[in-house]
């Protein structure tokens, strides 16, 4: 591509590199000039301008855009994706419906590599999306890019991007009390409130003492799809409370603990071929914390096991970041793991 100040008289065909006010309006950057839009910029005064005029083996920026966009989401349908139309150069990326993104980043990261002119920037892995959410764009800096880059890039991002949908329906959620007087409405409507996000219903509920036995029957009766357990009393071992009333249950408890503040004190299982999660006690709050991350994952049909939760920690520290609710400020409000 070439690009740089021309007579006027010369930049028919051209692309115009910046917008030129006019006496009745604008000529806007990236309009392919005619012979109208010279005899205009001659009236209005002016002698050169900037343009960029493609080489042979130039792709258009639109062109290119799209290219790649259709690349890093070859089937829409099939990966829950939205492709908006292109424009100045560029393709934004939306979730056709609710889910857990994922994102090939060694493809995204090679892609970007390959021209500096050609550009994807995506949410992060793992991400929880709405419907509508903007997934990724697509931008060429530049008005055009070579041909050969643009199918390199095409290769190195080839479906690189796609939204697990959920695929449980519903859940249970069993919660102990210590206290005879407590009601367990804080933590329920959090819970729902998480749930609704991805279209899972949630039972009911119910509360029981803070004991094995009465916690292993509550969980041997659950009829959900996903069983959740949120004790009066916090999680502090693998051997507490929760985790044994689970294994009376008939269940398995496959890792406690994750490296994700808040959200530390929590522990995920199986009671048969149901995935169980012992939450957290700052699940009682709407603000984000670790469990959001294993609850969004395991809906949406991924296996969380110990490796996975280990490997939490880096962006883990969730609470005073600012896209974090509530976050916790020193007096505020108490820790709550």
């Amino acid at each position: 591509m070439k690009f740089g100040p021309v007579p006027v008289s010369l930049a028919e065909g051209a692309i115009l590199a910046h917008s030129v006010p006019l006496p009745d309006g604008r000529l806007r950057k990236g309009t392919q000039l005619t012979g109208k839009d010279v005899n205009i910029l001659r009236a209005a005064g002016l002698d050169m301008v900037t343009v960029a005029r493609l080489d042979p083996d130039d792709l258009g920026e639109d062109a290119a855009a799209l290219a790649l966009a259709q690349a890093l989401v070859p089937d829409p349908d099939a990966c829950g994706l939205v492709l908006k139309p292109v424009g100045t150069g560029r393709v934004n990326i939306v979730a056709a419906g609710a889910g857990v993104l994922r994102v090939a980043g060694a493809q995204v990261n090679a892609l970007n590599a390959i021209d500096a002119a050609i550009t994807c920037a995506t949410l992060p892995d793992f991400m929880r999306l709405d419907p509508g959410g903007m997934v990724a764009t697509v931008k060429i800096i530049s008005y055009g890019v070579a041909r050969a880059a643009v199918a390199r890039a095409c290769a190195a991002g080839q479906g690189a991007l796609r939204i697990l949908p959920p695929v449980l329906k519903s859940a249970s959620l069993i919660q102990t009390r210590v206290d005879p007087s407590a009601d367990g409405r804080k933590g329920h409507a959090a819970t729902k409130a998480r749930l609704n996000r991805l279209g899972v219903t949630l039972d009911g509920g119910g509360m029981v003492a803070h004991d094995i036995a009465p916690l292993a029957q509550a969980l041997a009766q659950a009829g959900g799809d996903l069983l959740l357990v949120l004790t009066g009393s916090a999680t502090s071992d693998l051997y507490d409370t929760a985790p044994e009333a689970l294994r009376r249950a008939g269940g398995k408890v496959a890792h406690f603990g994750m490296p994700v503040d808040p959200g530390n004190l929590l522990f995920v299982g199986q009671l048969g071929a149901r995935p169980v999660i012992g939450l957290p006690g700052c699940a009682k709050s709407p603000a984000l914390n670790g469990a959001d991350w294993v609850l969004e994952r395991i809906i949406c049909g991924l296996d969380v096991g110990a490796a996975d939760i280990m490997g939490m920690g880096v962006g883990g520290l969730l609470k005073e970041i600012p896209t974090r609710p509530r976050p916790r400020r020193h007096g505020e409000m108490p820790a709550i793991d």
